[in-house]
């Protein structure tokens, strides 16, 4: 489904009104360092993909990024669980309107702050439009608050994911070698380029036996988007299958925690290396972003 066309006349306001990179970099402290947010998401379920938000966010907090991992699965919550938490209240208590964000927010390992998702309550898996304002609403007055907002969505193609993806500034898209993998994740990037205008994208291959593996995926999928779809794929690595990553969610604990020198653990310390070296140009893609007021703000010159 295509934006509503007041969406899309905001969407190019903001844009216009954006600061360039050189105008953000030239501002206060606080603007100097403008909080990135960074959807991670697939195509299909079983890749890893809760497994790698867990690990980028313990590695990025050990480097010294501060760190927010929103669980946005919010039929089947994950992210606590791999961190062995208990958290008392989720984001369903928020779209119920029973808690305020601050309010669910968890402690983390490392420093990292979480805001939990719910399980088996089908009714927040479709989100309303006033939920959906709501969260923005919420989440902006964090802005700030945290260099990398991670957010955790749930796989497929739903409602929620596109809401979720749409929101963020940048997209990782996770997979893995399998050709289901592959196809359900080329899928997503053309469901977001086609109905939603999305033209850049991230690409992280999990479970791979070596680098080269890596970048056949890499490979494939950009073969078929340069003949099919207008979009450039950022590739981003590999993340090694070791059968230690299994043990260390059975045991609730990040593999980069138990196992810090296990080849898994040490691509994501080099992931994070990128993702918080590499320049990002944080600019709001339209009023569905997170933060959007906050990153308008600063391109007016406006205290935050």
């Amino acid at each position: 489904m295509q934006l509503p066309r007041e969406q899309v006349d905001q969407a190019k306001t903001l844009r216009a009104l954006s600061p360039k990179p050189s105008e953000v970099s030239t501002m206060g402290t606080a603007r100097d360092n403008p909080t990135w947010v960074l959807s991670v998401t697939s195509g299909k379920g079983g890749v890893g993909k809760t497994a790698v938000v867990a690990n980028m966010a313990l590695t990025l907090s050990q480097i010294g990024k501060r760190v927010l991992v929103i669980d946005a699965d919010l039929g089947l919550a994950n992210i606590d669980v791999v961190y062995g938490l208990t958290p008392k209240y989720n984001l369903n208590h928020f779209f119920a309107g029973q808690k305020t964000l601050d309010a669910i927010l968890t402690k983390g390992p490392n420093g990292i702050n979480i805001l939990p998702a719910g399980s088996g309550v089908q009714k927040f898996t479709l989100l309303d439009a006033n939920q959906k304002m709501r969260f923005i609403n919420e989440l902006d007055s964090m802005h700030g608050k945290y260099d990398i907002v991670l957010i955790d969505t749930e796989a497929g193609i739903s409602d929620n994911v596109t809401y979720f993806n749409m929101a963020a500034q940048d997209i990782l898209v996770v997979t893995t070698p399998e050709p289901t993998a592959i196809t359900d994740a080329y899928a997503l990037m053309k469901l977001l380029s086609k109905e939603y205008g999305e033209k850049n994208f991230k690409l992280l291959v999990n479970l791979v036996k070596d680098d080269n593996e890596a970048l056949d995926v890499f490979r494939k999928l950009t073969v078929v988007s340069n003949r099919y779809l207008n979009i450039s794929i950022d590739f981003m690595g590999g993340i090694p299958f070791d059968k230690r990553m299994h043990e260390s969610i059975r045991r609730q604990k990040a593999i980069v925690e138990l196992y810090p020198a296990a080849r898994p653990s040490n691509a994501f310390r080099a992931l994070a290396q990128t993702l918080s070296t590499n320049p990002q140009e944080i600019s709001p893609k339209g009023s569905l972003q997170f933060f959007w007021k906050s990153l308008l703000a600063i391109g007016n010159g406006t205290k935050q």
